[in-house]
């Protein structure tokens, strides 16, 4: 009885739902593990969802100017189901496509093509992979392999147990709730991730590992570290362990709580890091650099670490900033103005030793207030 119901739940909304007339229609008989491969050489949007029935259920609707020109092709293969579309002429350009509403068995693997449209997938399970050429991609619900991507649109990854990759050329991507070894990557826009849990046992790849070549990048959890690198927008960490190192070419960077080392870089922006944990533990060595900002760190009390801090202050600034720091420090500065490196500068240097000075704290800025703060334990 609890199957028939669940059986019912599926296939009633899909009765319902569909119930308007489409302008290709066809169901193929077929077994969980086979393939369901698409190529929309007319571009369309691709919907597929998993459901308990052994069949693949196609509707196709005509989109478009030139939608009647439209030709939809659907077979059964030895591989599985086989789905192609193109116009019925040649020779001009023309506006329009098919879009398509997909139910395949709950374990199947896919092959998607399309020439512009979004991608949406939901409950299904095996290896998935290709792209859209302009489209969104919205994911969820989904088990085993993944590697697709959007030539221009959003990723939405969400409650799935996956490894693979998932890229944008254009928009933003979000991972929420998901397990696994995922890549995101955006070539121009944001990419967040929440609540992703890396697949335990990995030796490679256990980190988060995000790129993007233009947006922010947020993380709010990565409990076996992190590598992230943006060209152009700030990166924002609320908790890591192990170690996180990050990069951004103009933005700010916040790492809230970091239980242990940091390496953070940016060419134009303040840096705000916080260590916790144990400071006995591992490696808690930390570098952080910024060509134009306010650096602040705060560190466990008994943190042993050796400091090494420079703040340069161009011509014009002396007197405007300054190392304020919670562990005794020794002081210089540089008696004359330095110009090998562009504008006239002079550096004040601190160092200092803390418990023997197992871990190296490095700190550089130009034309920014350094702070260096002690914290409870």
């Amino acid at each position: 009885m609890k199957r028939l119901i669940a059986v019912l739940a599926v296939l009633i909304p899909w009765a319902l739902a569909y119930a308007g007339g489409a302008d290709y229609e066809k169901t193929f008989p077929t077994s969980k593990g086979k393939t369901l491969d698409i190529d929309l050489k007319t571009g369309g949007g691709i919907s597929i969802a998993g459901w308990a029935g052994d069949s693949v259920a196609i509707r196709g609707f005509r989109e478009g100017r030139d939608g009647a020109e439209v030709v939809l092709e659907m077979e059964a293969t030895s591989s599985g189901v086989s789905v192609r579309s193109h116009y019925e002429h040649s020779g001009r350009s023309r506006s329009g496509g098919v879009n398509l509403e997909i139910r395949v068995p709950s374990r199947y693997d896919l092959r998607l093509g399309t020439m512009g449209g979004g991608v949406e997938i939901t409950d299904v399970e095996g290896t998935m992979s290709g792209k859209t050429m302009g489209g969104a991609l919205r994911l969820s619900r989904l088990k085993g392999k993944l590697d697709l991507l959007t030539m221009g649109g959003s990723v939405t990854l969400k409650k799935s147990d996956v490894d693979g990759s998932v890229k944008t050329m254009g928009g933003e991507v979000l991972l929420e709730d998901v397990t696994g070894d995922v890549r995101p990557s955006s070539m121009g826009g944001k990419v967040r991730i929440s609540n992703v849990t890396r697949r335990s046992g990995v030796v490679e790849g256990k980190e988060v590992d995000i790129s993007t070549m233009g947006g922010e990048i947020n993380v709010d959890d990565a409990p076996k570290g992190a590598v992230l690198s943006t060209m152009g927008g700030a990166i924002h960490v609320r908790s890591a362990g192990g170690f996180v190192r990050a990069k951004t070419m103009g933005g700010e960077i916040r790492l809230e709580a970091i239980d242990g080392g940091m390496d953070a870089t940016t060419m134009g922006g303040p840096v705000e890091a916080t260590m916790t944990g144990d400071p006995s533990s591992g490696d808690r060595s930390v570098a952080l650099t910024s060509m134009g900002g306010n650096i602040t760190l705060a560190v466990p009390a008994s943190l042993s670490m050796a400091i090494d801090i420079e703040l340069a202050y161009t011509e014009g600034h002396e007197g405007d900033y300054d190392i304020t720091s919670d562990f005794p420090l020794s002081r210089e500065v540089s008696p004359t103005w330095e110009r090998e490196h562009g504008s006239p500068r002079k550096v004040i240097h601190g160092t200092g030793t803390v418990g023997g000075g197992k871990n190296r704290v490095t700190i550089r800025t130009v034309n920014g207030n350094v702070v260096l703060k002690r914290t409870a334990e």
